[in-house]
Parts: C-alpha cells; sequence; structure tokens
C-alpha cells in the first residue's frame, strides 16, 4: 500500500513539474524565433481599401482629443473616424465632434461594456460598409503609417490583422511600471513577432485590430466579455481567420498614475486572461484535432501560457515543494524538469529584453521583478475567492501626443 501510495504520489509531481514545462518551453520557443530574422513582408496591394476607425470611448474628455487628431492625420477624405460616445457622463461627445470625429451616442446602463458599443458601430456602419474597420481604444496614441499598415494586411490577407500594442509607463514611474512594461512588452510584441517569424497566427490584443469587413460581420461582438479581444481571436481563428500580426507599427497606452487604476486594470486583464485559459485552450484543441490545423493547436499553446508573473509564482512555488519531496523520496526527475523550466523562462525574458526591450527599460527593471510580482499576488488569490467577471473602465491619464 506505501508502496502504491509512493508511485502515486511520483507520477504525480511528475505531472506538476510537465505541466509546468509546457508553458515554459513555448514561451522560450516564442522568444528565442522573435531574435531571428523578420518574415517577407505581405504583397502590397495596388489600391488602398477604404477604412472606418470605430474608437469606443466610455468618459474620454480628458485624453481623448489628441487621440483622434493623431488618427485623423492618417486618414484620407473617403475615410471615416467614428467615435461611439458608450453611456458618457462628461463631455466625451462634444469634444469629439469638435476635433472632427463623427460622434454617434449610445446610453444603455444594463449591456456596458467594449463589446456592445463596438457592436453598436458597426451597426452604425451597415448602411455603407468600408473595405476594413479599424478599432482603436480612446487612450491610445498610433504611430504614422500604422493605420495603413494594418488596413492594407488585413485586406490582403483576408483575415483579421493586429498592431504592436504597447505600454508606456506614466509620468512619474514605479519600479513595477518597468517590470509591467516589460511583461506588456514580452506579451504583445516578442510572442506574437516569434509566432510571426515561425509562420503562425497571433491573438489580437485589444486595439490596433484591423478587420476585413466581411470578416469582423461574421461574428457576435455584443457581450460584456471583459477581455473581448481574446475571445474574438479564438472565435475567428476557429471560423478560419486566424490573425495576423503586422510588426512594423506601433500603438501606445500609457499605464494609469494611480495604484488603483493600474491595480484595477491589471485585474481586468489578468482574470480576464486566466477565465479566457480554462474555457478556451481545450475549445482550440478540440478543434485542431477536428480541423487538422496546426495553427490552431500553436495558438492553444501560446494562450496556455499564464501571466508571466503567474508562471513565476507557480515556478517558484512547485520548485520549492518538489525540491522537498525530492529530499524525502530521492526521486528527483520532477526537480530537474522543473529547474530546467525555470532557466528556460529566465533565459526567454533576458533575450527579450536584450533585443526589444533595453533601449527604453533599464538592466533595473529586472532585479525590480521579484516586487512586482509580490504587489500581484493578492490580485490572483482575488481570482480564486472571486474573479472579476464584469467590465470595469480604467481612469486615465491624459495622452501625450508627443509620443510617436
Amino acid at each position: 500500500m506505501v508502496t502504491g501510495l509512493g508511485v502515486v504520489m511520483k507520477f504525480g509531481l511528475l505531472v506538476i513539474a510537465l505541466l509546468l514545462l509546457i508553458p515554459s518551453a513555448v514561451l522560450w520557443v516564442e522568444c528565442f524565433a522573435a531574435l531571428l530574422p523578420n518574415r517577407r513582408a505581405e504583397q502590397r496591394s495596388k489600391a488602398r481599401p477604404t477604412i472606418a476607425v470605430l474608437v469606443p470611448a466610455h468618459n474620454e474628455a480628458l485624453g481623448i482629443a489628441p487621440v483622434l487628431k493623431q488618427l485623423l492625420a492618417q486618414l484620407t477624405p473617403t475615410d471615416r473616424l467614428i467615435v461611439i460616445a458608450d453611456n458618457c457622463s462628461d463631455d466625451t461627445a462634444t469634444i469629439a465632434r469638435s476635433v472632427g470625429a463623427t460622434v454617434i451616442e449610445r446610453q444603455d446602463s444594463e449591456r456596458r461594456g467594449k463589446g456592445y458599443a463596438l457592436d453598436y458601430g458597426l451597426q452604425f456602419l451597415a448602411a455603407a460598409p468600408p473595405d476594413v474597420v479599424i478599432v482603436v481604444d480612446a487612450d491610445c496614441l498610433v504611430q504614422t503609417g500604422t493605420l495603413d499598415q494594418i488596413a492594407e494586411a488585413a485586406f490582403m490577407s483576408g483575415r483579421p490583422t493586429q498592431a504592436v500594442y504597447l505600454m508606456e509607463q506614466p509620468a512619474q514611474p514605479r519600479p513595477k511600471d518597468a517590470v509591467s512594461a516589460l511583461a506588456f512588452l514580452v506579451k504583445n510584441w516578442v510572442r506574437p513577432q516569434g509566432l510571426h517569424t515561425l509562420g503562425f497566427p497571433g491573438i489580437l490584443t485589444g486595439t490596433g485590430m484591423a478587420f476585413p469587413w466581411s470578416v469582423i460581420r461574421s461574428v457576435s461582438l455584443a457581450s460584456g466579455n471583459i477581455v473581448e479581444d481574446m475571445q474574438l481571436s479564438m472565435d475567428l481563428a476557429i471560423a478560419g481567420y486566424p490573425t495576423l500580426f503586422c510588426p512594423e507599427t506601433n500603438v501606445i497606452g500609457l499605464l494609469p498614475q494611480q495604484e488603483q487604476a493600474a491595480k484595477s486594470q491589471r485585474t481586468r486583464w489578468e482574470h480576464g486572461h486566466l477565465q479566457t485559459i480554462r474555457s478556451q485552450v481545450p475549445t482550440l484543441l478540440k478543434a485542431a484535432i477536428q480541423q487538422r490545423r496546426l495553427d490552431l493547436l500553436a495558438i492553444a499553446l501560446d494562450l496556455s501560457i499564464p501571466p508571466l508573473s503567474l508562471l513565476v509564482m507557480l515556478w517558484v512555488a512547485f520548485t520549492a515543494l518538489i525540491g522537498l519531496a525530492g529530499l524525502l523520496t530521492g526521486f528527483w526527475l520532477p526537480t530537474g524538469i522543473l529547474l530546467l523550466a525555470g532557466l528556460m523562462i529566465f533565459t526567454a525574458v533576458l533575450a527579450a529584453w536584450l533585443k526589444y526591450g533595453r533601449t527604453n527599460l533599464p538592466a533595473a527593471t529586472l532585479l525590480a521583478a521579484p516586487f512586482y510580482i509580490l504587489w500581484k499576488i493578492p490580485l490572483y488569490f482575488a481570482y480564486l475567492i472571486k474573479p472579476q467577471t464584469r467590465w470595469v473602465r480604467t481612469s486615465r491619464d491624459p495622452a501625450d501626443l508627443s509620443k510617436p
């Protein structure tokens, strides 16, 4: 009986180690693939597609004007810029109109969230649809040329297209802001770049997204999903429209200055991410088998990587526990697997920082990582007790038009 229990325990320890090795290995492959030369650019179209930019906005009066001005500067007379003033109680609509955007207003206290706002915007466009619809958040600055590039890529490929979406630190950054910016860089630039280099699709990240009209109208956006972009990625990929990553682009958001706003933002993102992992990875794996599609398997593996800080937390906790078990049982294989996983995580992040992050993020950023992880421990405990399921707007800081 004792021997039987010992075998079961060893098997359980081995399974845990392998489960942590899988996302660590996928992270390593993606980050090191991102060090390779870029794939050849997509074929360019002869005629520029018509564009409609949708900007969902809820009480964005503080910073929406510079965002819209930068967007308008990239549009032609045949393009449209539509702001969806969603359940606003401030001057968002008035300011947007004064800048030159078309504004549609929506009031629905029950159905709140970005998905509902975007669905309302698509209904408005249906009477005279564009070739390509682009979604940009009301707090993001879009680098010159980005709209043209993602619109053309979406139009030529017939697939949703994602720009590089990064976060800048606030005016008075704290050490954890730099770590947060690095984690964002790894997730939204380095990993998608690696997948792109390997010939695999990526995942939509919420802003700087371009869709052929026929594709975006093939799915329903009207939901209060707190990470509607990730869900949309999965739905479209399974339907045969995996996301194309467009590396030569740039959309910049700003990490919140206020502590509570930063906590609220991270809670919504990461609780939504974990919920999507739990619900969508099995769905993607099933679809990959049924449709015999390697790209869906790649998306499932990419999605299985938890938020970087959580992955490190799990690795530290289980390495300590399984190492202790190794001392008691003499069974060291799971410990060795976890040490390999830890080496993969560390070298992947280091390689990503060396090529993509060290210009703007000093080496001290890596040293501040443990404090950032400690800051996020309550966030993950909150997920276990009461995960956030409703969309909550993050308080904004004013946009800085001096950024590229």
